[in-house]
C-alpha cells in the first residue's frame, strides 16, 4: 500500500534521525488506515485519478485501495453516482480555484451496487513535485442521512396533516398569544388563514373566550395536571358570533423541564352541545310550560336546603293545584287546557325571583321552590302576590275565565328536612287548602296557619274599613322647651266593625304588603290636613302638622303631585305641613328618593326623619339629605335620666343634629327627669306621654283653648306627713 508520505530508501545503514522518519511514517500510516472513513490523494482530472488511498477504502466502496489508485480497476469518478457528478465536480473546483476548503455531500455505488450518502471534506494542495493535488477525506454519512431524511419526510406527513386536519391545532404561549395555528383553527375562528389569525388574535384570555377567567381556568389544570381533555368553552368568532369548542392540549418542556408552549387541537361542538342541552331540556323541562319537570326539582331541593341551613333562612315548598281545571279542560277540549296552563305557568315565573324555582309536577300541579325568606311574613306576601295573579281572568277561546289555586306550605327545617318529607308536607297543607274552600294557602304548621288566616282577615278587613271611612286620626302634640304647642303629629287609627280596635304595627305592614297603603295614606293626609286648616286659636296659624310617609310610596311617579293636590285642597299652606320619612325610603333607590325630597322641599313642605338612630343612620344621610327635623326614637331616650351612657348617647346626637342646623325632636318622653335632661342638652322639641297622648281633634281643639297653646306641667302630689 502506498503512503501519504514520500517513500523511503530502504538501506541497511541509517542514522538515528532516518529511523525516527521511519518510525513517524509507521505512526501515521496506522491512523490513517484505522480512521473510518477514507483519506486520499488525487489529481484534479476527469476521473479524480486517486494517487493514494487508505484502508477505509475497501470498507467504504467494497473496493481495495489498489484497485483505485491510477484507476487500475474503476475510478472515483466512476463510483461516484452519476446523479451527482456534475455537481460535486462544480463545487469542489470552485472552492480550489478560490483557495478555499470544501465540504460536498453525495451519493456513491459501492462494489456491490449499494447506494451510500458520502461527506467529503478537502483542499487543493501542490505535492512534493509541484503538482496540485487534492487531498481530503470521505466518510460514510448514510445513516445519519437517513435520519434526517426520516425527519423531513415525518416533517412533511405532520405538515400535510397540520396543513389539511379537519381539527384546529394550535401552539399558544404562557402569556395567551398563538404562535402557530393550522387553517382549520384559522377556518373555525372565522379567519381567512392562520397568519391572519395569530396576528389579530393577540390575547386569547379577553378576546377568544366568553366567559371571564377561562384561560385562568386552563391554566391551572395545566399547572395541576400539566394538560387538559374536553375542555369546553363558549368562544367568539371574528365576527362576533359565538361557538362552543373542546380542547385537548398538554404543556411542551425542554430537556429541563422549562416551559416552551401549549399545544393541542380544538374542535367545535356547537351542534353536540345543543343536542345535549336539548337532551338534558328534555329530562329537566316540561315539553308544554317549559317549567322544570319533577326530576329538576328534586335535583334543586338539595342544595335549596344546604343553603337554606348555610344561610339561616326559610325554604318555602309550596305546592299548587289549579282549582276546576278538570272542569275547564274537559269542557273547552285539551287545547284549552294547554293554553291554561301555560298562561298560569308564566304567570307564576314572573312572580319569583331568579333564585326561585317554578316547576310542573304533573297534570295541573305546580311546586314552587322559595328561597332567602328571613320571615314568615314574606313567604305570606310572596304567595299573596302568586295568588292573586293567578287569580286574573284567562282568556279562552273566546270568553274570560278565573280560576283560583289552592297552594300547601311547608318550611324548612321546621316542617322537613330532606326533599320527601317537606314534598309531603306541602302536599298534605295543599289539601288542607282545598277543605278550606278552595282558592287559599294553608301552611302545614298550625301557628303559621293562624299568622296566615289573621293577615288575610285583616286585609279583607282593610278594604271594607277604607270603603266604610273607619280609618280615623288621632294628634299628638309636639312642644317646644317651654311646653308650647309648636306642632303636632297625625297618626291613624282603626276601629274595624268587625275586629274591633286594630294597632297601626298590625295594619300598617299589611297595607304595604297588599298595596293599600296608597289609598290608606290619602284618607289620612286628607283628614289631617282638612282638620289642621280649621284650627283656631293665636297660635293656630303657626302650627305645623306632621304626617307619616310609606316608603313604598316612593316607588310611585305622583307622589308629590298628590300630597300638593290634597294641600291644594285643603286650603293649608304647604309650609304648614311636615312630611316623616323613615330610613328605609333610601334602601332601595336613593337617589330616586332624594329627588322626591328635593322636588316636596320645592313645594314648600318641610321633610323630617323619623326615628333616627334605629336604623342605617349614618352621618352622610344629615349632611346629604334636604332635612328640616330629625327626630331622636324613644329607644335612645329611655333611662336617659339614669343612665349616663345613654345621656352621653343622646347629648351627642342633638350636638350633631344641631351643628348641621337641623330641628332636633325627642320622641317618648315619659317623665319630667327626662324632659329635664333633654331641655339641658339643648333639645328643641319634645313629643310624648308626659305632654300628651295622642287625641281626636275634638280633644286637640280643646287643648288648644284652655292651655292657651301651652302644656302646663303637672303639680307633683304633696309629700305625707
Amino acid at each position: 500500500m502506498e503512503s501519504v508520505l514520500a517513500p523511503v530508501a530502504r538501506s541497511h545503514h541509517y542514522s538515528p534521525l532516518l529511523a525516527r522518519s521511519v518510525n513517524l511514517h509507521k505512526v501515521l500510516d496506522t491512523l490513517v488506515n484505522n480512521l473510518e472513513g477514507m483519506a486520499y490523494r488525487c489529481l484534479p482530472d476527469v476521473h479524480w485519478t486517486m494517487r493514494f488511498v487508505s484502508q477505509g477504502c475497501h470498507k467504504l466502496t467494497g473496493y481495495q485501495a489498489l484497485e483505485l489508485i491510477d484507476n487500475q480497476a474503476v475510478s472515483w469518478e466512476r463510483i461516484t453516482h452519476p446523479n451527482d457528478r456534475i455537481r460535486v465536480r462544480a463545487e469542489i473546483l470552485a472552492a480550489a480555484a478560490a483557495g478555499q476548503r470544501f465540504t460536498v455531500h453525495y451519493a456513491i455505488q459501492t462494489r456491490s451496487g449499494a447506494i451510500r450518502r458520502v461527506k467529503e471534506q478537502g483542499v487543493m494542495v501542490v505535492d512534493e513535485g509541484g503538482q496540485q493535488v487534492l487531498e481530503g477525506f470521505i466518510e460514510d454519512v448514510t445513516e445519519g442521512f437517513l435520519t434526517l431524511e426520516a425527519l423531513a419526510h415525518a416533517e412533511a406527513r405532520y405538515r400535510q396533516i397540520f396543513e389539511h386536519a379537519r381539527e384546529g391545532i394550535f401552539q399558544t404561549s404562557q402569556e395567551g398569544r398563538y404562535l402557530s395555528a393550522n387553517p382549520a383553527l384559522a377556518r373555525l375562528y372565522g379567519y381567512a388563514s392562520a397568519d391572519e389569525l395569530i396576528a389579530d388574535l393577540a390575547d386569547i384570555d379577553r378576546r377568544l373566550y366568553v366567559q371571564p377567567q377561562r384561560r385562568e381556568r386552563f391554566q391551572k389544570l395545566m399547572a395541576t395536571h400539566g394538560e387538559v381533555r374536553n375542555f369546553e368553552s363558549e368562544v367568539y368568532r371574528r365576527d362576533g358570533s359565538t361557538i362552543w369548542i373542546s380542547e385537548n392540549a398538554r404543556s411542551v418542556r425542554d430537556g429541563y423541564g422549562a416551559f416552551i408552549c401549549f399545544e393541542g387541537t380544538v374542535q367545535d361542538i356547537t351542534e353536540r352541545r345543543s343536542q345535549r342541552e336539548q337532551l338534558e331540556r328534555q329530562a329537566n323541562y316540561d315539553g308544554l310550560t317549559g317549567l322544570a319537570n319533577r326530576n329538576l326539582l328534586r335535583d334543586r331541593i338539595g342544595p335549596a336546603i344546604a343553603h337554606a341551613e348555610r344561610m339561616g333562612h326559610f325554604l318555602a315548598v309550596v305546592f299548587i293545584d289549579l282549582d276546576h281545571f278538570k272542569l275547564i279542560n274537559d269542557s273547552l277540549g285539551h287545547d284549552a287546557g294547554d293554553q291554561l296552563l301555560v298562561e298560569i305557568a308564566h304567570r307564576m315565573r314572573n312572580c319569583v325571583r331568579a333564585s326561585d324555582t317554578v316547576s310542573r309536577h304533573s297534570g295541573d300541579e305546580f311546586v314552587l321552590l322559595l328561597n332567602e325568606h328571613f320571615r314568615a311574613n314574606s313567604v305570606i306576601s310572596h304567595l299573596q302576590r302568586v295568588l292573586k295573579q293567578i287569580n286574573q281572568p284567562v282568556s279562552l277561546l273566546g270568553r274570560e275565565f278565573q280560576v283560583g289555586a289552592s297552594m300547601g306550605v311547608a318550611l324548612y327545617p321546621q316542617d322537613g328536612e330532606d326533599a320527601q318529607s317537606l314534598l309531603k308536607h306541602a302536599d298534605v297543607a295543599m289539601y288542607a287548602a282545598k277543605e278550606r274552600g278552595r282558592n287559599n294557602f294553608q301552611f302545614f304548621t298550625p301557628e303559621l296557619n293562624k299568622v296566615a288566616d289573621e293577615r288575610l282577615n285583616l286585609a279583607t278587613a282593610m278594604r271594607v274599613g277604607l270603603e266604610q271611612n273607619e280609618f280615623t286620626v288621632a294628634y299628638q302634640p309636639k312642644v317646644d322647651q317651654h311646653r308650647r304647642i309648636i306642632g303636632v303629629e297625625a297618626l291613624a287609627r282603626w276601629h274595624s266593625s268587625s275586629i274591633g280596635m286594630v294597632g297601626p304595627d298590625r295594619f300598617i305592614p299589611i297595607a304595604e304588603d297588599t298595596g293599600l297603603i296608597g289609598e290608606l295614606t290619602d284618607v289620612i293626609l286628607r283628614q289631617a290636613f282638612a282638620a289642621a286648616a280649621l284650627w283656631e286659636g293665636p297660635q293656630a296659624a303657626k302650627l305645623v302638622i306632621a304626617v307619616n310617609l310609606s316608603a313604598r310610596l316612593f316607588l310611585a311617579d305622583d307622589l308629590v303631585l298628590r300630597v300638593a293636590a290634597l294641600v291644594r285642597a285643603s286650603g293649608l299652606p304647604p309650609e304648614r305641613v311636615e312630611l316623616e320619612i323613615t330610613e328605609g325610603v333610601f334602601l332601595d333607590d336613593s337617589a330616586r328618593a332624594i329627588s322626591v325630597l328635593n322636588a316636596f322641599k320645592a313645594q314648600g313642605f318641610r321633610v323630617a326623619m323619623d326615628d333616627f338612630g334605629t336604623g342605617y343612620s349614618s352621618l352622610s344621610y344629615l349632611r346629604h339629605l334636604p332635612l328640616d327635623t330629625v327626630k331622636i326614637d324613644r329607644s335612645l331616650i329611655i333611662d336617659i335620666e339614669s343612665d349616663a351612657d345613654v345621656a352621653m348617647i343622646a347629648r351627642s346626637m342633638v350636638g350633631l343634629c344641631q351643628n348641621l342646623r337641623k330641628t332636633v325632636v325627642a320622641e317618648g318622653v315619659e317623665n319630667q327627669a327626662q324632659f329635664d335632661v333633654l331641655r339641658g342638652q339643648g333639645c328643641n322639641e319634645f313629643q310624648g306621654y308626659l305632654l300628651a297622648k295622642p287625641m281626636a281633634n275634638t280633644a286637640f281643639c280643646q287643648l288648644l283653648d284652655q292651655g292657651g297653646g301651652f302644656i302646663r306641667a303637672p303639680i307633683p302630689p304633696k309629700p305625707n306627713r
